[in-house]
């Protein structure tokens, strides 16, 4: 019996013990994460699936896991050979995971899941669909008793990002979120997302790779600010400068705070980021339910986060283009890893660039069109010969974080693959020329990118675009480019990305991503418009790109692109890559 069946039949027996018909582990930690620490990797460790998205499913007669589009080839290879078996998100031939339970399961069947990684608002959804059919048991997790082995929260030591960099200071955002408080008639705020604390704080962690998070919770009032987590975090110098504006209190101590609250408070809380051990805490008083204002402030970058996040792009652009412009793309050959630890290299150069922003993807031949395939020392593919490379890969800078990813090509390409490119190019410059109303949210644009490769009967199933952090996380909301009809208003200062693809699964895969800031565009007669500031600079693929399908207008937008890239980088990069950048933004006239 392999481990990870050995796994699932001990967690069977635990179910069991404990009156269970079910368990399910959705992989996120109780501050709703999307990348956690080791700790809460609980969907790894039954599964063996190492995605950032996905909900396993264990009864007494199935395993299953279910992931979206991104994640189909890399879990069917993953939970190869073991009980798991996979279901698909959002495809009408496999049933969610709980209509699953509601239909395969007995009347009166509980279902067990960890009341600390379960948001207040996914219960009262699962309950809904369950209604009277199945019973919900939130309750400590029981793979404790399982994973005897599971590590211990982290207690990484913190740091402050100076006041140059981040535009305020903590104080100035605390009087900012205060004056929403007021607005709002609430006496307290509840904030569970690291990265809203992180922002609000000033301070950045590392308890979670390619994050800047630390563990932690904040309860703020009218007049003071507590700040719950580990006691190690801080040197002497920074403890001091803190308890100017917070009281630290540990982790734990938050319930106890939420229990003795005064009868009179109005807490303001998100239950779709409030897990239901914390609400167990509540007291008596009076509740409202909403997004965290910090959400919002976060994602609408100052002016002082916006010239960093310049910065930091023109900083990437000098490692990418010195990175491309040393490989040898005819008779070269190296490995996926090998490429992305070459421009691991280039950005570490910077004396700014702290470290990457997520694990790099870089997916050769037909590992490229696993949407987010993670090259590991068995699956590390040679790069060869005539192919093309997904190359997928972000910086954390002191000042600004960066997603780039670049289809690059290896040897002679097919007809197929430029003008798959091609399509997809079309499509990543429609929407980066977008102007649109005040008000317009990325649902609403998310067509524009599909739009070329929908005329051809093709299509991609993942997210447009996605927003982007200041020295945070690399996945940042509200704000979203996507089919699913998210009601986020597209607002001055939010990053988002722009990253169309197309994935032929066993061939290849094409994605072209750059970062775009939303910026106001003109006000008329019929309001006031937005459009948006494109960030990122490197060179696009031009032996992929078929100027014969392009318009003039989109000849002339890859024209100035590569224009205002070579301008900005020629004087920064190494010797060695000054003959790419000058031919990489050559001109697509001399190619009609």
């Amino acid at each position: 019996m392999n481990i990870i069946d050995k796994r699932v039949e001990d967690l069977r027996k635990a179910m069991a013990a404990a009156g269970l018909d079910g368990w399910i582990i959705n992989g996120t930690d109780p501050h709703q994460s999307e990348y956690v620490p080791e700790r809460y990797r609980s969907r790894e460790f039954i599964s063996s699936f190492t995605g950032s998205a996905g909900l396993a499913l264990v009864t007494g007669e199935k395993a299953l896991l279910w992931v979206d589009s991104r994640y189909y080839l890399q879990a069917e290879e993953q939970i190869a050979g073991t009980v798991f078996e996979m279901m698909k998100i959002d495809v009408p031939s496999d049933p969610d995971p709980y209509t699953y339970l509601k239909t395969n399961l007995p009347e009166g069947s509980v279902i067990g899941i960890d009341e600390a990684t379960l948001p207040v608002g996914e219960r009262t959804r699962i309950e809904g669909i369950f209604r009277s059919a199945l019973v919900l048991k939130p309750m400590e997790d029981i793979l404790d008793l399982v994973w005897t082995d599971r590590p211990a929260l982290p207690e990484h030591e913190v740091v402050e990002v100076p006041v140059e960099y981040a535009g305020f200071t903590m104080g100035e955002k605390l009087q900012q979120v205060r004056t929403l408080m007021v607005e709002a008639k609430a006496t307290h705020l509840l904030l569970t997302t690291l990265d809203d604390i992180a922002w609000l704080t000033n301070l950045r962690g590392r308890d979670i790779p390619y994050n800047p998070l630390f563990m932690s919770y904040m309860l703020i009032s009218t007049e003071r600010a507590c700040l719950y987590t580990g006691e190690k975090r801080f040197a002497e110098q920074l403890r001091a400068r803190l308890e100017e504006d917070l009281v630290l209190q540990p982790y734990t101590q938050l319930q106890d705070d939420l229990s003795n609250l005064w009868k009179h408070a109005v807490l303001h809380y998100d239950p779709h980021k409030t897990s239901v051990m914390v609400e167990r805490s509540f007291g008596p008083y009076e509740k409202i339910e909403g997004r965290a204002f910090t959400t919002d402030l976060k994602a609408r970058k100052n002016e002082v986060e916006l010239e960093g996040m310049r910065r930091a792009h023109l900083l990437d652009g000098v490692a990418l283009v010195n990175f491309l412009g040393r490989l040898d793309r005819k008779n070269g050959s190296y490995t996926e890893l090998e490429l992305a630890a070459r421009l691991l290299d280039e950005r570490s150069r910077n004396e700014h660039f702290l470290g990457e922003s997520f694990n790099a993807i870089s997916g050769f031949g037909a590992h490229g069109a696993i949407v987010h395939y993670a090259a590991s020392e068995e699956s590390n593919a040679k790069v060869e010969g005539d192919g093309l490379l997904v190359l997928d890969t972000g910086g954390t800078y002191a000042f600004g974080t960066t997603d780039v990813t670049r289809t690059i090509l290896f040897g002679k390409p097919t007809e197929e693959q430029v003008r798959d490119y091609t399509l997809v190019l079309k499509g990543h410059l429609a929407l980066a020329s977008a102007r649109f109303p005040e008000g317009t949210c990325g649902y609403q644009l998310d067509v524009l990118a599909r739009q070329f490769l929908w005329q051809e009967g093709l299509s991609y199933f993942h997210g447009t675009g996605h927003g982007v952090g200041f020295r945070l996380n690399v996945h940042e909301g509200p704000q979203s480019i996507s089919p699913k009809p998210i009601l986020a208003p597209l607002k001055e200062g939010m990053v988002v990305s722009d990253e169309p693809g197309i994935y032929r699964s066993g061939s290849h895969g094409i994605r072209i991503e750059n970062l775009l800031a939303v910026q106001k565009d003109e006000t008329t007669e019929f309001g006031t418009f937005h459009s948006f500031e494109v960030l990122t600079l490197c060179p696009l693929e031009r032996a992929l790109i078929d100027p014969g399908l392009l318009t003039g207008e989109e000849i002339a937008m890859v024209d100035a692109y590569h224009g205002w890239v070579h301008d900005e980088l020629y004087e920064l990069i190494d010797d060695e890559a000054v003959a790419y950048l000058e031919d990489a933004t050559r001109s697509l006239l001399g190619d009609e």
